[in-house]
């Protein structure tokens, strides 16, 4: 059960501690797809809930009234929605905020970025095909559904996303994947390079960050669904391991052969 509040924000439009980004919009304060691997938990620190990360949203309902009507500030600059929640999440049905805070960018002139996991974002393709430069990025940790519901349980299906990500580069909307994070032994990359590539313009890749309270709630995952598994993820985080760099390798040689742009965003080094 997810608890859902609606809130008032006192901004919306902050400063991004993101490489590829100048500012970021979040329109919800928490998320309802209880990713395993989520390294957005950490911002339970300054939310002051009790529930648990997953099992909260709140709903900044006056976010869209908080971007100016009319500045030159954002002009030219990269506004990326989002860092710390999916701006379509199921909530979004029925709120619409991140469609009315589009409506408001569209005049200011921004470099829009959108990252999801919901096919919902192709609702807003009348929206985003206004932006002069626009991108729209799905992330696919997988293609098996199965295992999808395992690590993402409350996320759109795969081929539902592949679907909307057809729609989006059909309306002539620059598209990308975003393949993170890379689960060791069982993120078939190279299938979902091969399954997207005709609709995805470039892509990014990410390795499965196992920091703060990620270790744990992963470990119980491996535990319960994939045991076979669970000392083989050890060696690679708890040992000295070149796993990374060869799969950083696999990738950069792959992408070659397949003539695909792509970054590669690792922590490991």
């Amino acid at each position: 059960m997810i608890k859902v509040k609606e809130i008032q924000a006192s901004s919306i439009i902050t400063k991004s501690n993101l490489p590829d980004a100048d500012y970021v919009i979040n329109p919800y304060v928490g998320c309802a797809h209880s990713c395993i691997y989520c390294y957005a938990r950490f911002m339970k620190r300054f939310t002051g809930h009790t529930e648990e990360w997953g099992k909260f949203v709140d709903v900044k309902i006056n976010a869209p009234d908080l971007i100016p009507v009319k500045t030159e500030k954002y002009k030219g600059k990269s506004i990326f929605l989002s860092s710390v929640t999916d701006p379509y999440l199921p909530l979004e049905r029925k709120y619409q905020l991140t469609r009315k805070i589009l409506e408001r960018l569209i005049p200011l002139e921004p470099d829009l970025g959108v990252l999801t996991k919901s096919d919902l974002v192709a609702r807003d393709i009348d929206l985003l095909k206004q932006f002069k430069n626009c991108e729209v990025g799905f992330t696919i940790t997988t293609l098996d559904d199965n295992l999808r519901k395992e690590i993402e349980p409350f996320t759109s299906p795969v081929e539902n996303r592949i679907k909307a990500l057809e729609k989006v580069k059909e309306a002539g909307i620059k598209t990308y994947v975003f393949i993170g994070p890379i689960l060791p032994f069982l993120t078939d990359w190279k299938k979902i390079i091969l399954k997207t590539k005709h609709c995805s313009d470039f892509y990014m890749f990410e390795d499965l960050n196992i920091k703060g309270s990620i270790w744990s709630s992963v470990k119980k995952w491996l535990k319960e669904k994939h045991p076979e598994l669970a000392e083989k993820y050890e060696r690679v985080y708890f040992s000295k391991s070149d796993y990374w760099s060869k799969v950083k390798e696999e990738i950069k040689q792959f992408c070659e052969e397949q003539k695909v742009d792509y970054k590669i965003y690792f922590h490991y080094d």
